[in-house]
């Protein structure tokens, strides 16, 4: 898990860690966290930007902010905070409860930098205004006319010197999924126009000095670093005429979207990115540079807001295997056939099934997989028409399956599959039932189809075998993985293992530390999974610093505003009338009420004795 090259420790065995949390009382689903993961993002993060301003002669500093909508986890914020120290990195908000949280955060550290996005209400500007008499280094980015309003009304009403921020509309339009949230058409941000009526509305209040901050933003996860080159060049030469007109400029704040590859293929696709930090922190800092020297204008400050790529890294979530259910457990033999059809005249759709499922020749399997089609079909037809019983439209579903099966098995063996039979796979697929919610653990590839690292975290001496889906535990058909990361395009199959007897299997989704433990929701009531922090020694041996019990029925009911109390005394009394009436014994009432008790006690994930599938 540790990249052992830049922090020169070992890796840890996945299943070990999660062996010994189930051991310490923690089952699966697991989300577990990697510290020394997110500090080794952190410190290249910091390095690759200190590199590139030492190569670039570059007059100024980076600072990053950490944008806590990517994950506000207590935990993991107070340890950025911790790793950032060293760096001066800071924190970014987008809400009032943001701010509520990040407040007292930087109480030891006030000159670390908090930067105010997102609208903002009379009593969040002044809460920001009132922030920099107690030395917080804060600055509120203006979205709009009332809040830069409210901003100089509160700044003289306390007499104080803020220090404000502006989001620009550029012109430069992101790409992929987030695309829209750069542009003329973004969220947020205000026309060059309404920028340069802002900067006399300030000169007016005397207060141009205290636009110190211009931001943008084009997006998240850009893949393409031209255009980031394009942002830059934009941006850059914005800010160089804002300083020429009086601004008090100090820093530029260049936004989020630095990409993660999630598929490792290192292109120019949704799911990666063509260009590595390295070669992110040095188009940042050499355009910048470039463009303040033709101008012989300082170099500024430079921020990023690169949530993502600070932690998906640092972030695992394991579960276990419940059960599958395949074609193979419906499949017929000769023996079916005859047991069948003695006494009958066979339909001659069912006579081609039973030959095709009889006679599948290597030579000819585009033309057996077409035959089983047809003759299939032609058995439907007469089930609807009335010309076939139940008993023989099993026995045609059953053939089928059986030459689906054999046709696959000799296409496995050959060189090639040809185009006509890919279809077969995804036809055959197996679907492994898992103890996870996709809704509360993996949101985003349910919302945008994101694609994540999935891979069995065990067993890997072992060839993976059979082709598979996964389904949650969720009633919700979406509540499924069914696109999986595979070279230039997704697969619609996972390779994995066959299940074994009374042997727990488990599986990790990767790259999960950003966004999905924020967005997941409690779809079927399923809540927040246990969460582990696990430290890596140089030795290769693990230790649990510290655990976050997932959430328990009773907490998820009161999300909801269920009264479990109110609850648990309803059914009493309902299971003391069932006593009274002779319709239950006591023992029985007992029996139904400790699980009751227990399960709105327990974890909203099911608990298997062993986690082992049945």
């Amino acid at each position: 898990m540790v990249d052992a090259s830049r922090s020169g420790q070992s890796g840890v065995a996945l299943f070990e860690v999660v062996e010994g949390l189930r051991q310490r009382g923690y089952s699966t689903p697991l989300v577990l966290r990697f510290p020394d993961i997110l500090q080794n993002r952190i410190a290249h993060l910091a390095s690759a930007f200190a590199a590139a301003i030492e190569e670039n002669n570059y007059q100024n500093s980076y600072h990053a902010v950490y944008p806590i909508k990517v994950n506000q986890q207590r935990h993991l914020v107070e340890q950025l905070v911790e790793f950032g120290q060293e760096f001066r990195f800071g924190l970014e908000v987008g809400s009032k409860p943001e701010l509520l949280a990040v407040m007292p955060l930087t109480a030891d550290h006030p000159q670390r930098l908090i930067i105010c996005n997102g609208f903002k209400d009379d009593r969040y500007i002044e809460a920001v205004i009132l922030s920099t008499k107690i030395g917080r280094n804060i600055v509120p980015v203006v979205e709009g006319f009332r809040e830069l309003e409210r901003v100089i009304y509160y700044a003289e009403k306390y007499q104080v010197r803020p220090k404000i921020g502006v989001r620009v509309k550029l012109a430069s339009q992101g790409v992929g999924r987030w695309q829209e949230s750069s542009g003329h058409r973004s969220k947020f941000g205000l026309f060059l126009s309404e920028v340069l009526q802002m900067v006399r509305i300030l000169e007016e209040h005397q207060m141009l000095d205290c636009l110190q901050l211009l931001h943008c933003h084009v997006g998240s996860q850009i893949h393409n670093i031209r255009l980031l080159k394009n942002v830059i060049n934009e941006v850059g030469h914005i800010y160089v005429e804002l300083v020429r007109l009086g601004a008090g400029l100090n820093y530029l704040d260049i936004g989020g979207g630095l990409g993660v590859d999630y598929d490792g293929s290192a292109r120019a696709v949704e799911s990666s990115m063509n260009y590595s930090l390295e070669d992110y922190a040095s188009d940042v800092i050499y355009r910048i540079a470039h463009i303040c020297d033709e101008a012989s204008i300082p170099h500024p400050r430079i921020v990023s807001e690169s949530g993502r790529a600070m932690v998906a890294q640092h972030s695992v979530l394991v579960f276990d295997v419940l059960g599958r259910n395949s074609v193979d457990t419906v499949v017929a033999g000769a023996g079916d056939y005859e047991s069948w059809s003695q006494g009958r005249e066979v339909p001659l759709p069912l006579q081609d099934l039973f030959e095709v499922a009889t006679h599948v020749e290597p030579d000819r399997l585009v033309e057996c997989f077409h035959d089983a089609c047809q003759a299939r079909d032609e058995t439907l037809d007469l089930f609807s028409l009335g010309y076939l019983d139940l008993e023989g439209r099993a026995l045609a579903e059953k053939l089928f399956w059986s030459a689906c099966l054999r046709i696959q098995e000799l296409m496995r063996a050959a060189e090639d599959t040809p185009p006509e039979l890919e279809e077969l796979e995804t036809m055959l697929r197996e679907t492994y039932f898992c103890n996870f919610s996709v809704f509360q653990s993996v949101p985003d590839a349910w919302a945008i189809g994101q694609l994540f690292p999935v891979m069995p975290i065990h067993r890997l001496e072992e060839e993976p075998t059979v082709r598979v889906i996964l389904a949650d535990i969720t009633c919700d058909s979406d509540g499924r993985l069914h696109r999986f990361i595979s070279g230039a395009e997704a697969k619609p199959a996972l390779a994995v293992h066959r299940l074994l007897p009374n042997q727990p299997y488990y599986l990790g989704v990767f790259l999960v530390g950003a966004y999905q433990e924020t967005l997941g929701d409690l779809h079927n009531l399923f809540g927040d999974t246990h969460v582990a922090h696990i430290r890596t020694e140089k030795d290769g041996q693990w230790s649990v610093e510290e655990v976050v019990p997932g959430d328990t029925v009773r907490e998820v009911l009161g999300y909801v505003q269920y009264d479990p109390e109110r609850l648990e005394s309803n059914l009493r009394r309902d299971c003391e009338k069932a006593v009274r009436h002779g319709l239950m014994s006591a023992k029985e009432s007992r029996t139904l009420m400790r699980f009751y008790s227990e399960g709105m006690n327990g974890y909203t994930y099911l608990e298997d004795a062993d986690g082992s599938p049945e």
